[in-house]
């Protein structure tokens, strides 16, 4: 199936926490973009919901977003290596800090 979207996602593998009400299920992120990320887990949320989300980019960089799942697909924890697309894709709503930051993180690996 061909991707419908016109938005470049970059692959990028980040450690997070995410959460409904607190940010404490940990996750990584397979793909970004300017607008959004794709979460890999199987602790998925439902399609609508808004999470928190705690991105760390480096040692001194972590990032505090809100987001709102917009797609999920769950497997069994065992197939989740086997799977290509396994979690949320989750639109960015919100930076409590680091939008810069991570606008400027998106540029550069566009860019590259």
């Amino acid at each position: 199936m061909a991707e419908k979207r016109d938005i470049i996602r970059l692959r990028k593998r980040f450690a997070l926490r995410f959460g409904v009400d607190e940010p404490v299920r940990m996750a990584f992120t397979e793909d970004i973009s300017p607008e959004g990320l794709f979460i890999k887990t199987t602790n998925i949320c439902p399609p609508g919901t808004k999470i928190k989300i705690i991105l760390t980019i480096s040692n001194d960089q972590i990032l505090h977003l809100e987001g709102r799942v917009m797609w999920a697909k769950k497997v069994p924890p065992q197939m989740i290596h086997i799977v290509k697309k396994c979690g949320m894709g989750v639109r960015i709503t919100r930076f409590i800090n680091g939008e810069e930051i991570y606008q400027n993180l998106c540029n550069e690996l566009m860019a590259r």
